[in-house]
């Protein structure tokens, strides 16, 4: 064989050796999203902690959105029931202070394909419930987020439910009337096991 059909069929066998490296370098990092994909936490136990009987301390801000730093306190309880194994729970919230008599159920529905939780919370006398906050829990930190009307005009907002003890938890609710560059505290409450 000549110098030059041997430098030919050398390039030919690199080209070759190459493509079969890129195509199974592609389909290694297919198969790891695959896997990744497939090997997703399963999250229907997230709220598995929350099952019981708490004390509930609530601070609410009064017309947020409004420039106001007028908070008003509550003291209760939130009582969280387990329904459909764990895949939802019903959680009653009733509390009392200077603003008043409060009551909120909320009911936590977790979705197996999207492996996400559906937070929808209505307060006695409204008859409806809100927009479901749809979210997650990562790092023992649970995260959801949805649009609402506020005085008129779509928000939206964020719930967040952290410091997870086996004896306490903290749920905190944020408005952004800016599309969430910029977030208020509504809503601060805090559970402590009975």
């Amino acid at each position: 064989m000549c110098a030059t059909a041997t430098r030919t069929v050398v390039r030919l066998f690199a080209l070759i050796l190459a493509f079969q490296a890129h195509a199974g370098f592609a389909q290694t990092e297919a198969d790891k999203r695959g896997s990744a994909i497939s090997e997703q936490r399963d999250g229907q136990h997230d709220f598995d902690f929350h099952f019981g009987t708490w004390k509930t301390h609530l601070r609410r801000l009064l017309r947020p959105l409004t420039g106001s730093t007028t908070w008003v306190e509550y003291d209760g309880t939130t009582v969280v029931r387990k329904v459909w194994n764990g895949r939802a729970n019903l959680v009653e919230l009733v509390v009392d202070g200077p603003a008043g008599h409060f009551e909120g159920l909320n009911l936590r529905l977790y979705n197996p394909q999207s492996r996400q939780w559906s937070l929808n919370f209505s307060g006695l006398g409204s008859g409806s419930m809100s927009p479901p906050a749809i979210g997650q829990f990562t790092n023992e930190r649970g995260e959801f987020f949805n649009h609402e009307t506020l005085n008129g005009r779509t928000i939206l907002v964020r719930f967040v439910i952290s410091d997870i003890t086996s004896n306490s938890c903290r749920f905190e609710q944020s408005f952004s009337g800016d599309g969430g560059k910029t977030w208020e505290v509504t809503w601060i409450a805090v559970d402590t096991r009975i």
